[in-house]
Protein backbone atom coordinates (compact mmCIF):
# COMPACT_ATOMS: atom_id res chain seq x y z
CA UNK A 1 0.00 0.00 0.00
CA UNK A 2 1.67 3.42 -1.36
CA UNK A 3 0.60 7.05 0.45
CA UNK A 4 1.86 10.53 -0.06
CA UNK A 5 2.71 12.40 2.89
CA UNK A 6 2.13 16.60 3.63
CA UNK A 7 5.51 17.34 1.44
CA UNK A 8 4.91 15.67 -1.54
CA UNK A 9 7.22 12.54 -0.41
CA UNK A 10 6.63 8.72 -0.84
CA UNK A 11 6.01 6.68 2.05
CA UNK A 12 5.30 2.81 2.50
CA UNK A 13 2.60 0.64 4.73
CA UNK A 14 2.32 -2.74 4.67
CA UNK A 15 -0.57 -4.51 5.51
CA UNK A 16 -0.44 -6.48 8.38
CA UNK A 17 -2.93 -9.39 7.63
CA UNK A 18 -1.46 -10.06 4.09
CA UNK A 19 1.04 -12.66 3.79
CA UNK A 20 3.75 -12.30 2.30
CA UNK A 21 4.16 -15.87 -0.14
CA UNK A 22 8.12 -17.08 -0.93
CA UNK A 23 8.85 -19.91 -3.38
CA UNK A 24 10.78 -22.62 -1.65
CA UNK A 25 11.63 -24.50 -5.06
CA UNK A 26 8.25 -26.41 -5.12
CA UNK A 27 5.54 -24.03 -4.18
CA UNK A 28 4.49 -21.09 -2.84
CA UNK A 29 4.29 -20.48 0.64
CA UNK A 30 3.53 -18.10 2.98
CA UNK A 31 6.13 -18.82 5.92
CA UNK A 32 9.35 -20.07 3.95
CA UNK A 33 11.07 -23.05 5.56
CA UNK A 34 14.63 -24.07 6.25
CA UNK A 35 16.28 -27.34 5.54
CA UNK A 36 19.30 -28.74 5.41
CA UNK A 37 20.96 -29.89 2.01
CA UNK A 38 23.81 -31.75 1.19
CA UNK A 39 24.65 -30.64 -2.24
CA UNK A 40 27.48 -33.52 -4.08
CA UNK A 41 27.28 -31.57 -7.48
CA UNK A 42 30.12 -29.28 -6.67
CA UNK A 43 32.36 -32.19 -5.14
CA UNK A 44 31.32 -34.05 -8.70
CA UNK A 45 32.27 -30.79 -10.34
CA UNK A 46 35.75 -31.14 -8.76
CA UNK A 47 36.26 -34.52 -9.61
CA UNK A 48 35.59 -34.02 -13.48
CA UNK A 49 37.94 -30.57 -13.28
CA UNK A 50 40.66 -32.58 -11.88
CA UNK A 51 40.67 -36.27 -13.40
CA UNK A 52 41.47 -34.37 -16.89
CA UNK A 53 45.04 -34.25 -15.68
CA UNK A 54 45.29 -36.09 -13.13
CA UNK A 55 44.93 -40.09 -12.85
CA UNK A 56 41.98 -40.69 -10.30
CA UNK A 57 44.23 -42.79 -7.33
CA UNK A 58 46.35 -39.42 -7.51
CA UNK A 59 44.14 -36.75 -6.96
CA UNK A 60 44.16 -37.13 -3.02
CA UNK A 61 47.75 -36.93 -3.14
CA UNK A 62 47.90 -33.83 -5.12
CA UNK A 63 44.73 -32.48 -4.06
CA UNK A 64 45.14 -32.36 0.16
CA UNK A 65 42.23 -31.18 2.62
CA UNK A 66 42.97 -29.12 5.62
CA UNK A 67 40.95 -28.94 8.51
CA UNK A 68 39.55 -25.77 7.66
CA UNK A 69 35.92 -23.91 6.55
CA UNK A 70 38.23 -22.46 3.62
CA UNK A 71 38.53 -25.61 2.69
CA UNK A 72 35.45 -26.85 1.96
CA UNK A 73 35.01 -26.04 -1.40
CA UNK A 74 37.59 -28.77 -2.35
CA UNK A 75 36.30 -31.49 -0.66
CA UNK A 76 36.14 -34.70 -3.41
CA UNK A 77 33.52 -37.27 -3.54
CA UNK A 78 34.61 -40.68 -2.10
CA UNK A 79 35.86 -41.90 -5.71
CA UNK A 80 38.62 -39.24 -5.68
CA UNK A 81 39.58 -40.32 -2.22
CA UNK A 82 40.19 -44.49 -2.61
CA UNK A 83 43.24 -44.00 -0.94
CA UNK A 84 41.71 -42.56 2.34
CA UNK A 85 39.20 -43.98 3.49
CA UNK A 86 38.45 -42.32 6.44
CA UNK A 87 37.77 -39.39 4.31
CA UNK A 88 34.10 -41.06 3.60
CA UNK A 89 33.10 -41.62 7.15
CA UNK A 90 29.64 -40.33 7.70
CA UNK A 91 29.46 -39.69 11.49
CA UNK A 92 27.54 -36.51 10.73
CA UNK A 93 23.49 -36.45 11.56
CA UNK A 94 21.70 -34.37 9.11
CA UNK A 95 17.84 -35.06 9.26
CA UNK A 96 14.94 -37.48 10.84
CA UNK A 97 12.14 -38.27 8.79
CA UNK A 98 9.19 -39.78 10.05
CA UNK A 99 5.76 -40.37 8.37
CA UNK A 100 2.44 -39.31 9.83
CA UNK A 101 1.11 -42.84 10.60
CA UNK A 102 4.15 -44.11 12.39
CA UNK A 103 5.31 -47.74 11.81
CA UNK A 104 9.08 -49.52 11.79
CA UNK A 105 10.87 -48.71 8.93
CA UNK A 106 12.27 -52.00 7.60
CA UNK A 107 13.65 -51.67 4.12
CA UNK A 108 15.37 -48.54 2.72
CA UNK A 109 17.10 -48.27 -0.35
CA UNK A 110 18.02 -45.17 -3.02
CA UNK A 111 16.85 -44.74 -6.45
CA UNK A 112 19.66 -45.54 -8.79
CA UNK A 113 20.51 -41.98 -9.70
CA UNK A 114 20.35 -40.72 -5.71
CA UNK A 115 17.87 -38.63 -6.45
CA UNK A 116 15.63 -39.97 -4.18
CA UNK A 117 14.98 -42.58 -1.21
CA UNK A 118 12.46 -45.18 -1.09
CA UNK A 119 11.53 -46.77 2.36
CA UNK A 120 9.62 -49.57 2.81
CA UNK A 121 7.64 -49.86 6.33
CA UNK A 122 5.11 -52.48 8.59
CA UNK A 123 2.19 -50.91 6.75
CA UNK A 124 3.08 -51.62 3.21
CA UNK A 125 4.08 -48.20 2.40
CA UNK A 126 6.35 -47.18 0.11
CA UNK A 127 7.61 -43.61 1.23
CA UNK A 128 9.78 -41.52 -1.07
CA UNK A 129 12.31 -39.00 0.24
CA UNK A 130 14.24 -36.28 -1.53
CA UNK A 131 17.90 -37.09 -1.90
CA UNK A 132 19.33 -33.26 -1.77
CA UNK A 133 16.82 -31.72 1.00
CA UNK A 134 15.20 -35.07 2.41
CA UNK A 135 11.95 -33.09 2.60
CA UNK A 136 8.39 -35.67 2.17
CA UNK A 137 7.78 -36.12 -1.35
CA UNK A 138 4.69 -38.97 -2.17
CA UNK A 139 3.20 -41.92 -0.32
CA UNK A 140 1.56 -44.92 -1.60
CA UNK A 141 0.21 -48.05 -0.56
CA UNK A 142 2.43 -50.57 -2.18
CA UNK A 143 1.96 -54.02 -0.45
CA UNK A 144 -1.26 -55.52 2.11
CA UNK A 145 1.66 -56.83 4.59
CA UNK A 146 4.63 -55.62 6.08
CA UNK A 147 7.39 -54.96 3.36
CA UNK A 148 10.61 -57.19 3.90
CA UNK A 149 12.61 -56.96 0.82
CA UNK A 150 13.63 -54.57 -1.65
CA UNK A 151 16.21 -54.61 -4.68
CA UNK A 152 16.64 -52.67 -7.94
CA UNK A 153 18.43 -54.47 -10.54
CA UNK A 154 21.91 -54.05 -11.87
CA UNK A 155 20.25 -52.32 -15.07
CA UNK A 156 18.35 -49.78 -12.65
CA UNK A 157 15.22 -50.43 -14.50
CA UNK A 158 13.16 -52.64 -12.36
CA UNK A 159 12.74 -52.61 -8.79
CA UNK A 160 11.44 -55.73 -6.97
CA UNK A 161 10.19 -56.26 -3.33
CA UNK A 162 8.83 -58.79 -1.26
CA UNK A 163 6.08 -58.78 1.54
CA UNK A 164 5.41 -60.93 4.69
CA UNK A 165 2.84 -62.51 2.73
CA UNK A 166 5.04 -64.11 0.52
CA UNK A 167 4.48 -62.13 -2.22
CA UNK A 168 6.39 -60.79 -5.33
CA UNK A 169 5.99 -57.07 -6.95
CA UNK A 170 7.87 -55.50 -10.24
CA UNK A 171 7.68 -51.43 -10.05
CA UNK A 172 9.33 -49.19 -12.84
CA UNK A 173 11.35 -46.49 -12.10
CA UNK A 174 8.43 -44.19 -12.08
CA UNK A 175 6.87 -46.67 -9.13
CA UNK A 176 4.13 -48.01 -11.25
CA UNK A 177 3.03 -51.71 -10.56
CA UNK A 178 3.49 -54.13 -13.21
CA UNK A 179 3.46 -57.53 -12.05
CA UNK A 180 2.56 -59.73 -8.79
CA UNK A 181 2.91 -63.26 -8.20
CA UNK A 182 2.96 -65.58 -5.22
CA UNK A 183 6.94 -66.68 -4.93
CA UNK A 184 6.44 -68.53 -1.17
CA UNK A 185 4.10 -69.89 1.33
CA UNK A 186 5.57 -67.90 3.94
CA UNK A 187 7.85 -64.11 4.46
CA UNK A 188 9.90 -63.62 2.07
CA UNK A 189 13.11 -62.56 3.72
CA UNK A 190 15.26 -61.03 0.93
CA UNK A 191 16.09 -61.15 -2.37
CA UNK A 192 19.18 -61.06 -4.76
CA UNK A 193 19.94 -59.89 -8.45
CA UNK A 194 22.28 -62.13 -10.78
CA UNK A 195 24.63 -60.01 -12.65
CA UNK A 196 22.80 -60.69 -16.08
CA UNK A 197 19.52 -59.92 -14.49
CA UNK A 198 17.79 -62.67 -16.17
CA UNK A 199 17.31 -64.36 -13.09
CA UNK A 200 16.61 -63.36 -9.13
CA UNK A 201 16.47 -65.50 -6.12
CA UNK A 202 14.38 -65.25 -3.13
CA UNK A 203 14.65 -67.01 0.48
CA UNK A 204 11.68 -67.10 2.83
CA UNK A 205 10.89 -68.47 6.49
CA UNK A 206 9.62 -71.82 4.55
CA UNK A 207 13.33 -72.93 4.33
CA UNK A 208 14.00 -72.63 1.01
CA UNK A 209 16.17 -70.49 -1.26
CA UNK A 210 13.85 -69.99 -4.96
CA UNK A 211 15.64 -69.03 -7.92
CA UNK A 212 13.00 -67.50 -10.46
CA UNK A 213 13.25 -66.32 -14.61
CA UNK A 214 12.71 -62.50 -13.92
CA UNK A 215 11.13 -62.01 -17.39
CA UNK A 216 9.19 -65.13 -17.75
CA UNK A 217 8.24 -64.99 -13.78
CA UNK A 218 8.74 -68.92 -12.83
CA UNK A 219 10.32 -71.00 -10.96
CA UNK A 220 13.61 -72.84 -12.08
CA UNK A 221 14.76 -73.91 -8.99
CA UNK A 222 14.61 -74.42 -4.76
CA UNK A 223 17.43 -74.89 -2.85
CA UNK A 224 16.88 -77.05 0.05
CA UNK A 225 19.04 -77.63 3.32
CA UNK A 226 18.84 -75.38 5.70
CA UNK A 227 17.14 -76.68 8.56
CA UNK A 228 15.22 -73.40 9.67
CA UNK A 229 14.48 -70.25 8.29
CA UNK A 230 16.51 -68.19 5.43
CA UNK A 231 16.98 -65.00 6.59
CA UNK A 232 19.25 -63.62 3.83
CA UNK A 233 20.68 -64.09 0.41
CA UNK A 234 23.08 -62.44 -1.79
CA UNK A 235 24.56 -63.53 -5.99
CA UNK A 236 28.48 -63.48 -6.68
CA UNK A 237 28.83 -59.98 -8.26
CA UNK A 238 29.26 -61.80 -11.51
CA UNK A 239 29.80 -66.21 -10.88
CA UNK A 240 27.35 -68.00 -10.10
CA UNK A 241 27.52 -68.62 -6.90
CA UNK A 242 24.43 -67.90 -3.91
CA UNK A 243 25.36 -67.24 -0.68
CA UNK A 244 23.03 -67.78 2.10
CA UNK A 245 22.25 -67.35 6.39
CA UNK A 246 19.62 -69.27 8.39
CA UNK A 247 18.49 -69.23 11.68
CA UNK A 248 19.98 -72.66 12.11
CA UNK A 249 23.62 -70.49 12.31
CA UNK A 250 24.83 -71.21 9.33
CA UNK A 251 26.00 -70.08 5.75
CA UNK A 252 25.65 -72.07 2.66
CA UNK A 253 27.10 -71.25 -0.53
CA UNK A 254 25.18 -73.11 -3.64
CA UNK A 255 25.86 -73.15 -7.61
CA UNK A 256 22.65 -71.82 -8.93
CA UNK A 257 22.87 -74.01 -12.05
CA UNK A 258 22.91 -77.36 -10.24
CA UNK A 259 21.39 -76.10 -7.40
CA UNK A 260 24.29 -78.30 -5.51
CA UNK A 261 25.72 -77.19 -2.13
CA UNK A 262 28.67 -76.46 -2.26
CA UNK A 263 30.22 -75.79 0.75
CA UNK A 264 28.98 -74.81 4.18
CA UNK A 265 30.53 -72.44 6.78
CA UNK A 266 30.61 -73.10 10.29
CA UNK A 267 31.38 -70.05 12.22
CA UNK A 268 28.76 -68.45 14.00
CA UNK A 269 26.96 -69.96 16.94
CA UNK A 270 23.62 -68.04 16.71
CA UNK A 271 20.87 -66.90 13.58
CA UNK A 272 22.89 -65.45 10.29
CA UNK A 273 20.89 -62.09 9.88
CA UNK A 274 22.68 -60.98 6.97
CA UNK A 275 25.15 -61.64 4.06
CA UNK A 276 26.87 -59.70 1.56
CA UNK A 277 29.59 -60.69 -1.36
CA UNK A 278 32.38 -57.75 -1.27
CA UNK A 279 33.06 -56.62 -5.09
CA UNK A 280 36.50 -58.17 -5.81
CA UNK A 281 34.29 -61.50 -5.80
CA UNK A 282 35.73 -63.29 -2.55
CA UNK A 283 35.41 -62.31 0.80
CA UNK A 284 31.74 -63.06 2.25
CA UNK A 285 31.00 -60.65 4.95
CA UNK A 286 28.32 -62.70 7.72
CA UNK A 287 26.16 -60.77 10.62
CA UNK A 288 24.99 -62.88 13.63
CA UNK A 289 22.44 -61.87 15.80
CA UNK A 290 23.29 -62.93 19.62
CA UNK A 291 26.73 -63.63 19.12
CA UNK A 292 27.18 -59.99 18.12
CA UNK A 293 29.65 -60.40 15.63
CA UNK A 294 30.52 -59.99 12.36
CA UNK A 295 32.86 -62.68 10.24
CA UNK A 296 34.50 -62.23 6.52
CA UNK A 297 35.28 -65.29 4.70
CA UNK A 298 37.35 -65.31 1.96
CA UNK A 299 36.32 -68.24 -0.39
CA UNK A 300 39.68 -69.04 -2.43
CA UNK A 301 40.58 -70.97 0.94
CA UNK A 302 37.33 -71.21 2.36
CA UNK A 303 38.54 -70.13 5.90
CA UNK A 304 38.02 -66.95 8.33
CA UNK A 305 39.78 -63.75 7.34
CA UNK A 306 39.26 -61.39 10.55
CA UNK A 307 36.16 -61.78 13.32
CA UNK A 308 34.46 -57.81 14.01
CA UNK A 309 34.05 -57.64 17.85
CA UNK A 310 32.35 -54.45 19.16
CA UNK A 311 28.86 -54.58 19.18
CA UNK A 312 26.78 -54.40 22.74
CA UNK A 313 24.04 -56.00 21.30
CA UNK A 314 22.57 -58.07 18.50
CA UNK A 315 23.80 -57.48 15.16
CA UNK A 316 20.96 -57.06 12.43
CA UNK A 317 22.34 -55.32 9.82
CA UNK A 318 25.93 -54.97 6.84
CA UNK A 319 26.36 -52.83 4.14
CA UNK A 320 29.71 -52.48 2.14
CA UNK A 321 30.31 -49.25 0.76
CA UNK A 322 30.04 -48.64 -2.78
CA UNK A 323 33.24 -47.52 -3.54
CA UNK A 324 35.66 -48.29 -0.73
CA UNK A 325 36.67 -52.13 -1.16
CA UNK A 326 37.51 -52.54 2.54
CA UNK A 327 35.42 -50.52 4.11
CA UNK A 328 31.72 -51.29 5.69
CA UNK A 329 28.64 -50.09 8.32
CA UNK A 330 26.94 -52.33 10.91
CA UNK A 331 23.68 -51.93 13.05
CA UNK A 332 23.34 -53.16 15.98
CA UNK A 333 19.90 -53.98 17.81
CA UNK A 334 20.13 -51.12 20.28
CA UNK A 335 20.30 -49.06 17.82
CA UNK A 336 24.23 -47.84 17.18
CA UNK A 337 26.32 -48.07 14.12
CA UNK A 338 29.48 -48.99 13.54
CA UNK A 339 32.45 -48.69 10.87
CA UNK A 340 34.79 -50.92 10.33
CA UNK A 341 37.95 -51.56 7.77
CA UNK A 342 39.18 -54.72 6.83
CA UNK A 343 42.33 -55.52 8.63
CA UNK A 344 41.35 -53.16 11.31
CA UNK A 345 40.22 -54.91 14.51
CA UNK A 346 38.40 -51.70 16.34
CA UNK A 347 36.06 -50.02 14.78
CA UNK A 348 37.21 -47.02 12.89
CA UNK A 349 33.73 -45.18 13.69
CA UNK A 350 30.93 -45.31 16.25
CA UNK A 351 27.08 -43.87 16.68
CA UNK A 352 26.53 -45.16 19.79
CA UNK A 353 23.05 -43.93 20.22
CA UNK A 354 22.08 -42.94 16.04
CA UNK A 355 18.38 -44.13 17.01
CA UNK A 356 16.39 -45.43 19.66
CA UNK A 357 15.70 -48.65 18.30
CA UNK A 358 17.18 -51.93 16.09
CA UNK A 359 18.33 -50.68 13.04
CA UNK A 360 17.11 -52.96 10.86
CA UNK A 361 18.53 -51.61 7.46
CA UNK A 362 21.31 -50.03 5.72
CA UNK A 363 21.66 -48.01 2.41
CA UNK A 364 24.25 -45.95 0.82
CA UNK A 365 24.10 -43.37 -1.63
CA UNK A 366 25.07 -44.19 -5.06
CA UNK A 367 28.01 -41.44 -4.73
CA UNK A 368 28.78 -43.04 -1.44
CA UNK A 369 28.47 -39.47 0.55
CA UNK A 370 25.33 -39.79 2.58
CA UNK A 371 24.08 -43.53 4.50
CA UNK A 372 20.38 -43.63 4.83
CA UNK A 373 19.16 -45.84 7.90
CA UNK A 374 15.91 -47.16 8.29
CA UNK A 375 14.91 -47.97 11.65
CA UNK A 376 12.45 -50.10 14.53
CA UNK A 377 11.88 -46.55 16.17
CA UNK A 378 9.45 -45.29 12.68
CA UNK A 379 12.42 -43.08 11.38
CA UNK A 380 14.26 -42.93 9.11
CA UNK A 381 17.69 -41.30 9.41
CA UNK A 382 20.82 -39.22 7.22
CA UNK A 383 23.76 -39.20 7.95
CA UNK A 384 26.89 -37.59 5.95
CA UNK A 385 30.61 -36.78 6.24
CA UNK A 386 32.51 -33.67 7.89
CA UNK A 387 33.12 -31.30 6.20
CA UNK A 388 36.29 -29.33 6.59
CA UNK A 389 36.69 -27.45 10.31
CA UNK A 390 33.01 -29.20 11.36
CA UNK A 391 32.67 -28.96 15.06
CA UNK A 392 31.31 -32.40 16.75
CA UNK A 393 28.61 -30.69 18.81
CA UNK A 394 25.54 -32.70 18.15
CA UNK A 395 23.92 -34.91 20.53
CA UNK A 396 24.99 -38.24 18.47
CA UNK A 397 28.93 -36.98 19.18
CA UNK A 398 28.45 -35.99 22.86
CA UNK A 399 32.03 -36.78 24.88
CA UNK A 400 34.19 -37.86 21.62
CA UNK A 401 35.58 -34.81 21.48
CA UNK A 402 37.88 -35.49 25.19
CA UNK A 403 38.50 -38.89 23.52
CA UNK A 404 40.69 -37.70 20.49
CA UNK A 405 44.30 -36.90 20.82
CA UNK A 406 45.75 -34.35 19.90
CA UNK A 407 49.00 -34.58 18.35
CA UNK A 408 52.04 -32.46 19.64
CA UNK A 409 52.66 -29.64 18.36
CA UNK A 410 49.08 -29.09 17.06
CA UNK A 411 46.74 -26.07 18.68
CA UNK A 412 43.01 -26.45 18.57
CA UNK A 413 41.69 -22.82 18.04
CA UNK A 414 39.56 -21.16 20.93
CA UNK A 415 37.73 -18.12 21.30
CA UNK A 416 39.58 -17.13 24.67
CA UNK A 417 35.80 -17.90 27.02
CA UNK A 418 33.67 -15.62 24.11
CA UNK A 419 31.37 -17.80 22.27
CA UNK A 420 29.19 -15.03 21.18
CA UNK A 421 31.71 -12.43 19.58
CA UNK A 422 33.19 -13.89 16.52
CA UNK A 423 34.54 -10.49 15.46
CA UNK A 424 36.85 -10.75 18.84
CA UNK A 425 37.88 -14.30 17.44
CA UNK A 426 41.18 -14.28 15.25
CA UNK A 427 43.30 -16.98 13.84
CA UNK A 428 46.05 -17.24 10.93
CA UNK A 429 44.92 -18.24 7.80
CA UNK A 430 45.66 -22.23 6.73
CA UNK A 431 46.50 -22.95 3.39
CA UNK A 432 49.11 -25.66 3.25
CA UNK A 433 51.32 -26.06 5.94
CA UNK A 434 51.97 -22.37 5.96
CA UNK A 435 52.23 -22.09 9.52
CA UNK A 436 55.49 -24.01 11.19
CA UNK A 437 53.55 -24.52 14.59
CA UNK A 438 50.40 -26.24 12.79
CA UNK A 439 50.19 -30.02 10.99
CA UNK A 440 47.56 -31.54 9.17
CA UNK A 441 45.00 -34.17 10.53
CA UNK A 442 45.73 -37.47 10.38
CA UNK A 443 45.12 -39.16 6.84
CA UNK A 444 45.23 -35.69 5.24
CA UNK A 445 48.03 -34.02 3.66
CA UNK A 446 50.01 -31.03 3.72
CA UNK A 447 52.81 -28.93 1.51
CA UNK A 448 56.55 -28.06 3.14
CA UNK A 449 56.41 -25.71 5.21
CA UNK A 450 57.07 -22.49 4.18
CA UNK A 451 56.86 -18.75 5.40
CA UNK A 452 53.80 -17.02 6.23
CA UNK A 453 52.84 -14.58 4.05
CA UNK A 454 49.41 -13.40 4.99
CA UNK A 455 48.77 -11.22 8.14
CA UNK A 456 46.12 -12.30 10.55
CA UNK A 457 42.06 -12.48 9.65
CA UNK A 458 38.80 -12.79 11.39
CA UNK A 459 37.05 -16.13 10.99
CA UNK A 460 33.61 -14.00 9.50
CA UNK A 461 35.92 -12.92 7.00
CA UNK A 462 36.69 -16.48 5.81
CA UNK A 463 33.33 -17.58 6.25
CA UNK A 464 31.91 -14.15 4.01
CA UNK A 465 34.67 -15.64 0.82
CA UNK A 466 36.92 -12.41 1.66
CA UNK A 467 40.27 -13.17 -0.32
CA UNK A 468 43.48 -12.70 2.10
CA UNK A 469 45.14 -9.37 1.98
CA UNK A 470 48.83 -9.94 0.76
CA UNK A 471 51.57 -7.91 2.20
CA UNK A 472 51.55 -5.00 -0.08
CA UNK A 473 48.03 -4.24 0.91
CA UNK A 474 49.47 -2.53 3.90
CA UNK A 475 46.86 -3.96 5.49
CA UNK A 476 46.35 -3.28 9.35
CA UNK A 477 43.95 -5.24 12.05
CA UNK A 478 42.36 -1.62 12.97
CA UNK A 479 39.31 -1.33 10.42
CA UNK A 480 39.37 1.45 8.17
CA UNK A 481 43.14 2.50 8.01
CA UNK A 482 44.87 1.20 4.59
CA UNK A 483 48.28 2.13 3.56
CA UNK A 484 50.80 2.18 0.91
CA UNK A 485 47.58 1.76 -1.52
CA UNK A 486 48.85 0.19 -4.83
CA UNK A 487 46.05 1.66 -6.85
CA UNK A 488 47.12 5.03 -6.15
CA UNK A 489 47.85 8.13 -3.38
CA UNK A 490 44.70 8.53 -1.31
CA UNK A 491 44.77 7.17 1.84
CA UNK A 492 41.54 6.65 3.79
CA UNK A 493 42.06 8.08 7.59
CA UNK A 494 40.27 7.20 10.61
CA UNK A 495 38.43 10.42 10.56
CA UNK A 496 36.78 9.95 7.51
CA UNK A 497 39.21 12.18 4.97
CA UNK A 498 40.59 11.58 2.08
CA UNK A 499 44.09 12.47 0.53
CA UNK A 500 41.86 14.45 -2.24
CA UNK A 501 40.10 16.25 -0.07
CA UNK A 502 36.88 14.66 -0.40
CA UNK A 503 35.38 14.12 3.49
CA UNK A 504 32.08 12.64 5.23
CA UNK A 505 30.53 14.09 8.13
CA UNK A 506 27.55 11.96 9.22
CA UNK A 507 25.39 14.80 9.97
CA UNK A 508 25.76 17.26 6.91
CA UNK A 509 27.10 14.45 4.25
CA UNK A 510 29.61 15.00 2.26
CA UNK A 511 31.95 18.19 2.07
CA UNK A 512 33.83 19.11 -1.25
Amino acid sequence: KMEYGSEGQESYQYNAYQPRLTFDGKRMRSKPIDRKTVDFNSTLACHIRNRRYFDLNDIQQRFGTLSHAAWAKELMPPLSNLSNVISSLPTRFIHQSTNKVKCPVNCVVWTPEGRRLITGSSSGEFTLWNGLSFNFETILQAHDDAIRAMIWCNNDNWMVTGDHGGNIKYWQSNMNNVKIFQAHKEAVRDITFASTDHKFATCSDDKTIRIWDFAQCKEEAVLEGHGWDVKCVSWHPYNSLIVSGSKDNLVKIWDSRSGANISTLHGHKNTIVDVDWNQNGNWILTASSRDQLLKLFDIRTMKELQTFRGHKREVTSLAWHPFHENFFVSGGFDGSLMYWLVGVEDAVGEIPHAHDNSVWDLAWHPVGHILATGSNDHTTKFWCRQRPGDPMEDRYNQGLEQEIEVPEGMALPTNNGNENDEDEQELDIIIGGVDESMQSLPGLLSDPPMENPFREISERQLSMGMPAPSQNMGYNRYPGQYNNNPYGNSQYNNNGTYNSGHSYNGSQGYKY
